[in-house]
């Protein structure tokens, strides 16, 4: 069981700045660590932002090679951003299986209005085809993201979200170190103002999807 958080997005910043996960790289996994005094609903995998997140200005290339200006394409729609890469070996490709999995629940109306958004934080390797193959086996309806790493890094500080550059670990993998948070974005106000970590299970994206269609708080 979590508790359900609430706390300012610059607190949140300031503490996942520090709390960076590599993909099947050892235990330092990103949002292991608090982010600051919570009120207590054990019934929730939601962290509620009493201060959102401004939706990031960024304009990358999507899966066609097409130029995507993230505020314009998702403005006034549900919407979840999830930064992490295709070559991870777990935390990135189950959270975007649960987030498909709880989708599917959704009546078909309200499947149509979400966006999922999925920027790569390894865009060497994650050329538009290659990331359009990867998420199509997840859900051909999200999004997915590629483009200059640094442009890519700027925007995802602009929600509290850490990258590091991919780098070889000991064993000569390349890996990524990337805060693994889901962030949902109103329909109502394009705010960032509810957040999941990546232990967020299947059922509680079922659970919280339909009111974040909605632009209401779980």
């Amino acid at each position: 069981m979590r508790n359900r958080k609430a706390v300012t997005a610059a607190a949140f910043a300031a503490a996942a700045a520090l709390a960076l996960s590599a993909c099947g790289a050892g235990d330092d996994k990103a949002g292991s660590s608090p982010i600051a005094d919570v009120s207590a609903a054990p019934d929730r995998a939601a962290t509620v932002l009493d201060q959102p997140f401004t939706k990031p200005d960024l304009v990358l290339t999507d899966t066609n090679g097409k130029e995507y200006d993230l505020r314009e394409a998702t403005k006034g729609k549900p919407t979840l951003i999830y930064f992490g890469y295709t070559h991870c070996p777990d935390v990135c490709p189950l959270t975007m299986s649960n987030i498909s999995l709880a989708k599917r629940e959704l009546p078909k109306a309200d499947q149509d209005k979400l966006q999922v958004v999925f920027v790569t934080t390894d865009p060497e390797r994650d050329t538009p085809a290659s990331l359009g193959t990867w998420l199509s086996a997840q859900d051909p309806s999200f999004t997915g993201l590629t483009g200059d790493f640094a442009t890519i890094q700027a925007g995802a500080r602009q929600i509290g979200i850490g990258i590091d550059a991919p780098k070889e670990d000991k064993n000569g993998n390349v890996v990524s170190m990337h805060g693994a948070q889901v962030i949902a974005f109103s329909p109502k106000t394009d705010k960032g103002y509810v957040l999941y970590g990546e232990d967020t299970t299947a059922e509680e994206y079922t659970k919280d999807l339909p009111k974040l269609i909605e632009g209401e708080t779980p």
